[in-house]
């Protein structure tokens, strides 16, 4: 630890991860880095993080240990190889999208050898997190809440302490959930926009003043008009995520009918375009289906 400021170990460097730790750094945190493909750790290096050889390497040498990684397998993979490493008293905070049962499950297997975990999922977009400007959802106890307080808002600028561990992991999924489906609903009312015969970039500005505005149609629907769909979040993702909704609905009796509805449309685009395939491209399957494109000039092909 240097000052108030504590070595953090950073392991999965990708969109969100990469994103997340440039904050630390920049905030003034040392950072030791890992991702199975090092090229992802070029950029933080350069901006003066520590290249670990391999995750156990990363724990052994830092006080605390941050994860965001693509599975909950590999979320388990990665923790089994590490917590044999961790200093005492070091914590697990984990970023990773994961069901609550499985976030309950891996606490526990931390807690065996001595190491408490606080799930951390964020929302608001990759392009937020570049800007240190994401939501982040906090869940576990609170002095360890209070531990990396001053972490979080260095990769974060709105924190909310869920509650126990679990209690973010529900409220990620309905962010999610909800996203999705304001996701479907934007490209209907951009495709009735040009069927009708409108200007689309005015369209879309227009329900941007309008009640029916939302973030999604703010953000992705620009991602849209722009053709590039590029979100930097593809469709097995969203698969996922929307599983654990439905989950989440059939545990506490909430019919969910347009969470439903939404996750047919993403195994459609799914079939379509491969599980690879940027989220709003749920859209491109309207477009293709009306042989109607989305296109307007002046939107961004990424968010900045």
């Amino acid at each position: 630890m240097i000052g108030d400021r504590m070595h953090y170990g950073y392991i999965g460097l990708g969109n969100l991860g990469a994103a997340c730790a440039s904050c630390l750094l920049k905030a003034g945190f040392k950072v030791t880095v890992h991702d199975l493909n090092p090229a992802l750790a070029a950029p933080l290096v350069a901006n003066g993080a520590v290249l670990a050889n391999g995750a156990e390497e990363l724990a052994a040498s830092v006080d605390h240990v941050i994860t965001c990684l693509p599975s909950p397998a590999v979320s388990e993979r990665v923790l089994r190889n590490i917590l044999p490493q961790m200093r005492a008293g070091a914590s697990w905070v984990e970023m990773s999208t994961l069901g609550r049962d499985e976030v309950l499950r891996l606490a526990a297997v931390a807690a065996e050898a001595g190491v408490r975990m606080m799930e951390l999922p964020v929302t608001g977009g990759v392009h937020l997190a570049y800007q240190g400007k994401i939501t982040m959802l906090a869940g576990g106890d609170r002095d360890l809440y209070d531990l990396h307080l001053k972490a979080m808002q260095a990769m974060g600028d709105r924190i909310f302490h869920m509650g126990p561990l679990g209690s973010s992991s529900i409220i990620k999924v309905i962010t999610n959930m909800l996203a999705f489906i304001h996701l479907k609903a934007c490209g209907e009312a951009l495709m009735l926009a040009k069927r009708g015969g409108l200007d689309l970039a005015q369209s879309w500005h227009a329900i941007q003043a309008s009640s029916g505005n939302s973030f999604v149609h703010e953000t992705e629907g620009a991602l849209i008009l722009n053709g590039s769909y590029d979100i930097a979040f593809n469709i097995d993702l969203a698969l996922k995520d929307l599983g654990f909704a439905l989950g989440f609905g059939r545990e506490f009796g909430v019919p969910l009918d347009l969470a439903s509805a939404t996750q047919q449309t993403y195994i459609a685009a799914k079939a379509a375009y491969g599980g690879e395939a940027q989220s709003p491209m749920i859209a491109k399957l309207l477009e293709d289906l009306l042989g109607t494109d989305l296109r307007a000039e002046g939107f961004p092909a990424r968010l900045e």
